[in-house]
């Protein structure tokens, strides 16, 4: 039975995005961890910027080209199965690697263990949540959610670099391990699958509205079945192209290698991973505001201004790079943690409009783009490093590509979605 409006002083489906929101900061301790360790790896092993960058490409890819699956898994088996068994993977890859004596190792723990518990969560989870309990504020939830993963960054960034200053890099990671952990018994108790469960509506619905048949078949060909309608499309082929370029100049590059090519200027390691950690504060906000924006304004749109924005700051960065933090430099940290994940709103929308029920596996093949994009980052600028003893290819290459990205955004054409209760049209 559906509750009467006003039974409740908060819809539940608050709550839940409250959980989910808990989760996923927990799950985001490793996307704060490669740059923080990648020094003392080196220090203590002997191990190239590209041995280490190797883990970190597994790592990513796992976590893009998972996704898609899982959306598909929660919708067969439900989010309280997928997200705990995520959450201990992340532990279980973040505990092993501490006995990590050889490069393949990290590949193991921190690319297929950590990369597979991340990649069933990530942003797919934020869709999922967004799309099942919310008809109303689905941007600003998209938005909210995605904010997690950069207060994971800006929660765990700063831990981690001076743990691993202090106490070593395998203390770092044993706090990874243990944030992860303990956030199973909460998922567990408070998680909710759909507002049937609790006998409500989504936020926001209408008062004709019913709930959706629930998803019956095979997980895996659900999600290639989306896959193969959508990629007859072009908008499928902009949208997974342009956030591969996110990917490429957010995780792959600046997050995995700003804080060592800070530290080749003269930076110390804990100003530079302090300066990673502001870029998450920045985030927050930037994502929130974003996805308050995506109810309102055009999301292809602001798509492209997102990345062009974003391009000139890569491209300026080169020169702003020296061993102190001058006001330039946080100005580039302001503007860039605004710009951070500010596209997943807009690109979830996209996807919504343009595939309807599939949106949310859509999104999952489409985030698959980013974390492909953000993988080929991380490898090329750890090889352009190992070649020339800098990275100002790298952030030119990057700058280049994100005015690719805005043209393609640009250009995205999508079917007309019914007026939603928040967006101007």
């Amino acid at each position: 039975m559906r509750t009467a409006p006003g039974a409740r002083a908060v819809h539940p489906a608050w709550i839940i995005a409250a959980v989910a929101f808990l989760a996923l900061v927990a799950a985001a301790g490793f996307r704060a961890a490669p740059g923080a360790l990648m020094l003392p790896l080196e220090e203590e092993f002997g191990w190239s910027r590209g041995d280490v960058s190797a883990s970190v490409t597994v790592n990513l890819l796992l976590y893009g080209l998972t996704a898609p699956f899982a959306a598909a898994l929660m919708a067969r088996f439900g989010m309280r199965t997928v997200i705990p068994a995520a959450l201990l993977l992340v532990a279980a890859g973040a505990g092993l690697s501490t006995l990590a004596t050889a490069p393949w190792m990290l590949v193991a723990t921190w690319g297929v263990l950590i990369g597979l518990g991340t990649g069933s969560m990530a942003l797919a989870f934020a869709a999922t949540v967004a799309d099942r309990w919310f008809v109303r504020s689905r941007g600003l939830v998209t938005g909210v959610l995605t904010a997690g993963g950069a207060a994971g960054q800006l929660v765990f960034l700063p831990l981690v670099a001076s743990l691993a200053a202090t106490h070593g890099w395998r203390g770092a990671t044993l706090l990874i391990a243990a944030a992860a952990l303990a956030v199973v018994p909460l998922v567990l108790l408070a998680l909710r699958e759909h507002p049937r469960d609790l006998g409500t509506a989504p936020f926001g619905a209408p008062a004709a509205w019913t709930p959706p048949p629930r998803a019956v078949g095979n997980p895996a060909r659900t999600a290639l079945t989306a896959l193969a309608r959508a990629a007859r499309t072009r908008t499928f082929w902009a949208l997974a192209a342009g956030f591969a370029i996110c990917g490429a100049t957010t995780n792959g590059l600046v997050g995995t290698h700003f804080i060592p090519s800070a530290h080749d200027h003269g930076m110390p390691q804990t100003t530079a991973a302090g300066l990673l950690a502001l870029v998450g504060v920045f985030d927050i906000a930037g994502t929130v505001a974003s996805g308050w924006l995506t109810d309102r304004v055009n999301p292809r749109v602001l798509l492209a201004v997102y990345y062009s924005g974003r391009g000139v700051g890569l491209a300026a960065l080169p020169f702003l790079l020296s061993d102190a933090v001058h006001p330039p430099m946080i100005v580039f940290i302001v503007v860039y943690g605004l710009d951070w994940v500010a596209t997943v709103p807009p690109t979830v929308a996209l996807c919504r409009d343009a595939f309807g029920a599939e949106g949310p596996v859509v999104f999952g093949w489409v985030f698959a783009a980013h974390q492909v994009g953000a993988a080929v980052a991380a490898a090329v600028a750890g090889i352009v490093r190992d070649g020339t003893g800098e990275y100002t290819l790298a952030w030119f290459g990057a700058a280049g590509l994100c005015a690719v990205a805005a043209l393609l955004s640009w250009a995205i054409r999508t079917r007309t979605p019914e007026p939603g209760p928040d967006r101007v049209r």
